[in-house]
Protein backbone atom coordinates (compact mmCIF):
# COMPACT_ATOMS: atom_id res chain seq x y z
CA UNK A 1 0.00 0.00 0.00
CA UNK A 2 0.87 3.73 -0.92
CA UNK A 3 0.19 6.88 0.22
CA UNK A 4 0.35 10.16 -0.85
CA UNK A 5 0.57 13.32 1.40
CA UNK A 6 0.00 16.48 -0.05
CA UNK A 7 1.79 19.51 1.42
CA UNK A 8 0.41 22.27 3.32
CA UNK A 9 3.03 24.95 3.77
CA UNK A 10 3.71 28.94 3.31
CA UNK A 11 5.63 28.93 -0.04
CA UNK A 12 8.74 28.67 2.17
CA UNK A 13 8.46 25.67 4.26
CA UNK A 14 6.17 23.04 5.35
CA UNK A 15 3.92 23.44 8.40
CA UNK A 16 3.46 21.82 10.95
CA UNK A 17 0.21 20.00 10.09
CA UNK A 18 2.04 18.52 7.29
CA UNK A 19 4.47 16.58 9.85
CA UNK A 20 1.35 15.29 11.37
CA UNK A 21 -0.53 14.12 8.39
CA UNK A 22 2.63 11.99 7.52
CA UNK A 23 2.26 10.57 11.23
CA UNK A 24 -1.43 9.68 9.58
CA UNK A 25 0.04 8.50 6.99
CA UNK A 26 2.65 6.05 8.32
CA UNK A 27 -0.03 4.40 10.28
CA UNK A 28 -1.80 3.10 6.81
CA UNK A 29 1.88 2.18 4.76
CA UNK A 30 5.26 2.12 5.22
CA UNK A 31 5.52 3.64 2.00
CA UNK A 32 4.81 7.43 2.30
CA UNK A 33 5.11 9.78 -0.22
CA UNK A 34 4.87 14.00 -0.29
CA UNK A 35 3.09 15.77 -2.70
CA UNK A 36 4.77 19.88 -2.61
CA UNK A 37 2.84 22.18 -4.95
CA UNK A 38 3.42 25.70 -5.47
CA UNK A 39 5.88 28.32 -7.48
CA UNK A 40 9.04 28.41 -6.55
CA UNK A 41 9.03 25.84 -3.82
CA UNK A 42 12.16 23.77 -4.34
CA UNK A 43 13.17 25.34 -0.58
CA UNK A 44 9.55 23.75 0.69
CA UNK A 45 10.41 19.93 -1.19
CA UNK A 46 13.94 20.05 0.72
CA UNK A 47 12.01 20.63 4.00
CA UNK A 48 9.95 18.13 3.10
CA UNK A 49 12.42 15.30 2.31
CA UNK A 50 14.09 16.11 6.35
CA UNK A 51 10.06 14.32 7.11
CA UNK A 52 11.38 11.20 8.99
CA UNK A 53 9.73 8.37 7.80
CA UNK A 54 8.87 9.49 3.50
CA UNK A 55 10.22 7.37 0.76
CA UNK A 56 10.48 10.44 -1.40
CA UNK A 57 9.34 14.05 -2.47
CA UNK A 58 7.14 15.13 -5.49
CA UNK A 59 7.46 18.84 -6.54
CA UNK A 60 5.17 20.20 -9.09
CA UNK A 61 5.41 23.73 -9.77
CA UNK A 62 2.35 26.32 -11.58
CA UNK A 63 1.46 29.63 -11.88
CA UNK A 64 -2.40 28.51 -10.65
CA UNK A 65 -0.70 25.77 -7.57
CA UNK A 66 1.12 28.76 -6.07
CA UNK A 67 -1.98 30.59 -5.45
CA UNK A 68 -3.12 26.55 -4.45
CA UNK A 69 -6.29 26.98 -6.75
CA UNK A 70 -8.46 23.78 -6.40
CA UNK A 71 -8.90 22.83 -10.39
CA UNK A 72 -4.92 23.15 -10.64
CA UNK A 73 -4.09 20.77 -7.64
CA UNK A 74 -7.40 18.12 -8.42
CA UNK A 75 -5.44 17.99 -12.22
CA UNK A 76 -1.87 17.70 -11.27
CA UNK A 77 -2.87 14.86 -8.38
CA UNK A 78 -4.87 13.00 -10.84
CA UNK A 79 -2.22 11.57 -13.00
CA UNK A 80 0.04 10.37 -9.82
CA UNK A 81 -2.89 8.62 -8.16
CA UNK A 82 -2.61 5.46 -10.19
CA UNK A 83 0.34 4.68 -8.08
CA UNK A 84 -1.19 5.34 -4.70
CA UNK A 85 -3.89 3.77 -2.58
CA UNK A 86 -4.57 6.68 -0.37
CA UNK A 87 -4.44 10.36 -0.59
CA UNK A 88 -4.08 12.35 2.60
CA UNK A 89 -4.29 16.42 3.60
CA UNK A 90 -4.26 18.36 6.34
CA UNK A 91 -7.81 19.45 6.89
CA UNK A 92 -7.01 23.30 6.76
CA UNK A 93 -9.20 25.61 3.91
CA UNK A 94 -7.11 24.66 1.03
CA UNK A 95 -7.39 20.96 2.10
CA UNK A 96 -11.11 20.90 2.42
CA UNK A 97 -11.26 22.95 -1.00
CA UNK A 98 -9.34 20.66 -3.17
CA UNK A 99 -9.79 16.88 -1.69
CA UNK A 100 -13.58 17.08 -2.66
CA UNK A 101 -12.96 17.87 -5.71
CA UNK A 102 -10.16 14.83 -6.16
CA UNK A 103 -12.55 12.64 -4.48
CA UNK A 104 -14.88 13.19 -7.21
CA UNK A 105 -12.64 13.14 -10.45
CA UNK A 106 -12.00 9.37 -8.28
CA UNK A 107 -15.57 8.68 -8.13
CA UNK A 108 -15.19 7.80 -4.77
CA UNK A 109 -16.45 8.91 -1.44
CA UNK A 110 -14.12 11.75 0.44
CA UNK A 111 -13.19 10.74 4.27
CA UNK A 112 -13.01 14.40 6.03
CA UNK A 113 -11.49 15.02 9.41
CA UNK A 114 -10.23 12.00 10.58
CA UNK A 115 -8.58 11.52 13.98
CA UNK A 116 -7.96 8.19 14.17
CA UNK A 117 -6.17 5.30 11.94
CA UNK A 118 -7.62 1.95 13.05
CA UNK A 119 -6.36 0.13 9.61
CA UNK A 120 -6.21 0.29 6.24
CA UNK A 121 -10.08 1.05 5.90
CA UNK A 122 -11.40 2.27 8.89
CA UNK A 123 -10.98 5.58 10.41
CA UNK A 124 -12.59 7.18 13.52
CA UNK A 125 -13.90 11.19 12.78
CA UNK A 126 -15.74 13.60 14.82
CA UNK A 127 -20.08 14.25 13.89
CA UNK A 128 -22.21 16.39 15.46
CA UNK A 129 -19.77 19.04 16.49
CA UNK A 130 -17.26 16.89 18.20
CA UNK A 131 -19.69 15.40 20.77
CA UNK A 132 -19.58 11.76 18.99
CA UNK A 133 -17.02 9.87 17.20
CA UNK A 134 -17.77 7.96 14.49
CA UNK A 135 -16.20 4.71 12.97
CA UNK A 136 -16.31 4.58 9.50
CA UNK A 137 -15.09 1.46 7.07
CA UNK A 138 -14.22 2.24 3.48
CA UNK A 139 -15.08 -0.03 0.64
CA UNK A 140 -13.07 2.16 -2.34
CA UNK A 141 -9.87 0.78 -3.41
CA UNK A 142 -8.43 4.11 -3.26
CA UNK A 143 -9.14 6.48 -0.13
CA UNK A 144 -9.43 10.54 -0.53
CA UNK A 145 -8.70 11.69 3.24
CA UNK A 146 -8.71 15.09 5.54
CA UNK A 147 -6.68 14.65 8.60
CA UNK A 148 -7.57 17.13 11.64
CA UNK A 149 -3.76 17.74 12.59
CA UNK A 150 -4.67 18.39 15.89
CA UNK A 151 -5.55 14.66 16.19
CA UNK A 152 -1.66 13.52 15.60
CA UNK A 153 1.66 13.96 16.90
CA UNK A 154 3.78 15.72 14.27
CA UNK A 155 6.76 13.41 12.74
CA UNK A 156 9.40 14.21 13.54
CA UNK A 157 12.87 15.14 11.58
CA UNK A 158 16.29 13.36 9.85
CA UNK A 159 14.72 12.24 6.94
CA UNK A 160 16.95 12.47 3.58
CA UNK A 161 14.29 11.33 0.68
CA UNK A 162 15.13 12.22 -2.33
CA UNK A 163 13.18 15.08 -4.29
CA UNK A 164 11.37 14.32 -7.90
CA UNK A 165 9.98 16.60 -10.25
CA UNK A 166 6.45 16.12 -11.35
CA UNK A 167 4.37 17.90 -13.80
CA UNK A 168 2.11 21.06 -12.46
CA UNK A 169 -0.99 21.40 -14.13
CA UNK A 170 -2.56 25.23 -14.49
CA UNK A 171 -6.35 25.71 -14.01
CA UNK A 172 -7.43 27.46 -17.45
CA UNK A 173 -10.95 27.84 -16.21
CA UNK A 174 -10.26 29.49 -13.08
CA UNK A 175 -8.60 33.34 -12.29
CA UNK A 176 -7.47 34.17 -9.31
CA UNK A 177 -8.72 37.81 -8.56
CA UNK A 178 -6.99 38.63 -5.45
CA UNK A 179 -6.30 37.85 -1.95
CA UNK A 180 -5.68 39.70 1.51
CA UNK A 181 -3.27 38.98 3.74
CA UNK A 182 -3.35 39.65 7.79
CA UNK A 183 0.00 40.30 8.70
CA UNK A 184 0.77 40.01 12.86
CA UNK A 185 4.09 39.60 14.33
CA UNK A 186 2.16 37.39 16.88
CA UNK A 187 2.19 33.53 16.27
CA UNK A 188 -0.47 32.01 13.70
CA UNK A 189 -3.68 30.88 15.25
CA UNK A 190 -3.49 26.97 13.60
CA UNK A 191 -0.19 26.60 15.14
CA UNK A 192 0.55 28.65 18.13
CA UNK A 193 1.48 26.98 21.39
CA UNK A 194 -0.23 29.55 24.02
CA UNK A 195 -3.49 31.06 22.81
CA UNK A 196 -5.58 33.76 24.65
CA UNK A 197 -9.23 33.88 23.61
CA UNK A 198 -12.17 36.33 24.07
CA UNK A 199 -15.66 36.40 24.05
CA UNK A 200 -18.88 38.24 23.73
CA UNK A 201 -18.65 38.97 27.07
CA UNK A 202 -16.05 41.29 26.51
CA UNK A 203 -18.63 43.62 25.18
CA UNK A 204 -17.23 46.08 22.73
CA UNK A 205 -14.36 45.67 19.43
CA UNK A 206 -12.40 48.36 22.00
CA UNK A 207 -12.60 46.26 25.28
CA UNK A 208 -11.69 43.06 23.04
CA UNK A 209 -8.25 44.18 21.35
CA UNK A 210 -7.75 46.26 25.24
CA UNK A 211 -7.61 43.24 27.46
CA UNK A 212 -6.57 40.76 24.77
CA UNK A 213 -3.50 42.24 22.81
CA UNK A 214 -1.51 43.53 26.48
CA UNK A 215 -1.92 39.65 27.73
CA UNK A 216 -0.78 37.96 24.36
CA UNK A 217 1.68 40.08 23.93
CA UNK A 218 3.09 39.38 27.28
CA UNK A 219 2.50 35.68 26.57
CA UNK A 220 3.58 35.88 23.29
CA UNK A 221 0.25 34.15 22.30
CA UNK A 222 -1.74 34.13 19.31
CA UNK A 223 -5.26 35.94 19.86
CA UNK A 224 -8.66 33.82 19.43
CA UNK A 225 -12.36 34.30 19.50
CA UNK A 226 -15.76 32.55 19.89
CA UNK A 227 -18.15 32.58 16.98
CA UNK A 228 -20.31 35.14 19.26
CA UNK A 229 -17.18 37.71 19.54
CA UNK A 230 -16.45 37.51 15.89
CA UNK A 231 -20.01 37.94 14.80
CA UNK A 232 -20.57 40.75 16.87
CA UNK A 233 -17.80 42.82 15.51
CA UNK A 234 -15.19 42.28 18.08
CA UNK A 235 -12.69 40.51 16.27
CA UNK A 236 -12.08 39.53 12.27
CA UNK A 237 -12.77 36.30 11.25
CA UNK A 238 -9.28 34.92 11.31
CA UNK A 239 -9.53 35.14 14.91
CA UNK A 240 -12.56 31.94 14.87
CA UNK A 241 -12.09 29.39 17.29
CA UNK A 242 -14.64 26.51 16.88
CA UNK A 243 -16.43 24.56 14.56
CA UNK A 244 -16.80 26.63 11.84
CA UNK A 245 -13.16 28.77 12.74
CA UNK A 246 -9.81 27.09 13.37
CA UNK A 247 -9.45 23.63 15.59
CA UNK A 248 -6.69 24.62 17.62
CA UNK A 249 -4.58 22.26 20.32
CA UNK A 250 -2.17 24.44 22.06
CA UNK A 251 -0.14 23.45 24.91
CA UNK A 252 -2.10 26.13 26.99
CA UNK A 253 -5.24 27.82 25.61
CA UNK A 254 -6.73 30.76 27.80
CA UNK A 255 -10.74 31.30 27.71
CA UNK A 256 -11.34 34.78 28.80
CA UNK A 257 -15.36 35.43 28.97
CA UNK A 258 -16.26 32.60 26.71
CA UNK A 259 -19.49 30.47 28.02
CA UNK A 260 -18.19 27.36 25.95
CA UNK A 261 -20.69 26.91 23.40
CA UNK A 262 -20.75 23.63 21.44
CA UNK A 263 -19.23 24.99 18.20
CA UNK A 264 -16.35 26.59 20.87
CA UNK A 265 -15.32 23.75 22.17
CA UNK A 266 -15.33 21.63 19.32
CA UNK A 267 -12.51 23.56 18.24
CA UNK A 268 -10.23 23.85 21.51
CA UNK A 269 -11.16 21.31 23.78
CA UNK A 270 -8.56 18.99 22.41
CA UNK A 271 -5.88 22.09 23.73
CA UNK A 272 -3.10 20.40 26.22
CA UNK A 273 -4.04 22.24 29.32
CA UNK A 274 -7.36 24.72 28.92
CA UNK A 275 -8.11 28.02 31.65
CA UNK A 276 -11.16 30.16 32.09
CA UNK A 277 -11.77 33.05 33.48
CA UNK A 278 -15.95 33.63 33.56
CA UNK A 279 -17.91 35.38 36.12
CA UNK A 280 -20.83 32.50 35.33
CA UNK A 281 -20.49 29.61 37.64
CA UNK A 282 -21.87 27.19 35.16
CA UNK A 283 -20.94 27.83 32.21
CA UNK A 284 -20.49 25.34 29.78
CA UNK A 285 -16.34 26.01 29.13
CA UNK A 286 -15.94 24.80 32.86
CA UNK A 287 -16.70 21.04 31.55
CA UNK A 288 -13.42 20.93 29.63
CA UNK A 289 -11.37 23.75 31.35
CA UNK A 290 -8.57 22.03 33.55
CA UNK A 291 -8.43 25.56 35.64
CA UNK A 292 -11.71 27.45 36.00
CA UNK A 293 -11.70 31.06 37.40
CA UNK A 294 -14.72 32.33 38.59
CA UNK A 295 -14.78 35.81 38.33
CA UNK A 296 -15.07 39.32 36.39
CA UNK A 297 -12.20 39.47 33.58
CA UNK A 298 -12.32 43.28 34.89
CA UNK A 299 -10.60 42.39 37.84
CA UNK A 300 -8.75 38.76 36.67
CA UNK A 301 -7.18 39.73 33.94
CA UNK A 302 -5.25 42.66 35.55
CA UNK A 303 -4.54 40.90 38.43
CA UNK A 304 -3.17 37.60 36.04
CA UNK A 305 -0.75 40.63 34.20
CA UNK A 306 0.74 41.77 37.72
CA UNK A 307 1.38 38.26 38.48
CA UNK A 308 3.39 37.91 35.07
CA UNK A 309 5.43 40.33 35.90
Amino acid sequence: MAVLVIADHDGSAVRDTTHKTVTAALALSSDVDVLVVGQGAQAVADGAAKIAGVRKVLLAESAGLGKVLAEAVEATVLPLAGGYDAILTPATTDGKNFAPRIAAKLDVAPISDIVEVVSADTFVRPIYAGNALETIQSGDAKKVITVRPTAFAAAGEGGSAPVESVAGADAPKTTFVAEEMVKSDRPELGAAKIIVSGGRALGSAEEFHAVMEPLADKLGAAIGASRAAVDAGYAPNDYQVGQTGKVVAPMLYIAIGISGAIQHLAGMKDSKTIVAINKDPDAPIFQVADFGLVADYKTAVPELMSALG
